[in-house]
């Protein structure tokens, strides 16, 4: 099954209130939880100091739901976007009231060159499976002096690359596709590989955060 299918099925359920049991299971068997039922929140703790380290426009790739777009907007943030690949998580971003458009990272995106800051949370670091491409793209997005604030993993943990699979509800698993995960630890690495630095790092309600800029 389509890895995006078990997603949006996911994300419809957890839109419209319902437990679910979503995890990455990795090449290793090892299974790591997410968590869509706080996508679909108004916030999560941790998410203020994030959104207060924007001060302009703002883009917010894997929006999913919309959750950190509606709160860079109520900060007044403006403008921020909302951009995932997932046309379930469009339909309830916008459904919340907020701008979102059905779009790929590695393809034409709106304002390309201009945000002056870029959101990477809730693990989508991860997307494509090669993080240092992915950053590499988040500069190109960027206005001159513009910078990513990206959620990365605890010091101590274990950064990879590689093919999981989606795991919902009676353990069906998706097809694999490639994801991955960085540490905070790693992070200054990658981005140095990205033509990046990192300009801060800091933690809040157990999550760890990086900004990266050129």
């Amino acid at each position: 099954m389509n890895a995006l299918t078990v997603y949006d099925a996911a994300l419809r359920r957890a839109g419209a209130g319902h437990r679910i049991r979503l995890t990455l299971a990795d090449a290793r068997g090892a299974e790591h939880p997410l968590d869509a039922a706080a996508w679909c929140r108004d916030d999560v703790p941790g998410d203020a100091a994030l959104v207060g380290r924007c001060t302009g426009p703002t883009i917010d790739v894997g929006c999913g739901p919309g959750r950190l777009t509606g709160a860079l907007l109520a900060a007044g943030r403006r403008p921020a976007l909302g951009i995932d690949i997932s046309a379930a998580a469009v339909r309830l971003a916008r459904r919340r009231g907020v701008p979102a458009l059905r779009c790929d990272v590695f393809g034409p995106v709106p304002g390309a060159g201009r945000w002056r800051h870029l959101l990477l949370a809730d693990g989508n670091v991860g997307i494509g499976g090669a993080p240092r491409r992915l950053l590499r793209r988040c500069r190109d997005l960027l206005a001159p002096g513009g910078s990513a604030h990206v959620e990365v993993t605890a010091p101590g943990t274990r950064s990879w690359t590689g093919p999981v699979r989606l795991r919902y509800r009676d353990g069906a698993s998706s097809d694999p596709f490639n994801w991955a995960s960085v540490a905070v630890d790693d992070i200054g690495r990658i981005a140095a590989a990205a033509g990046l630095r990192v300009d801060d790092t800091w933690t809040e309600a157990g999550r760890w955060f990086a900004t990266v800029r050129d």
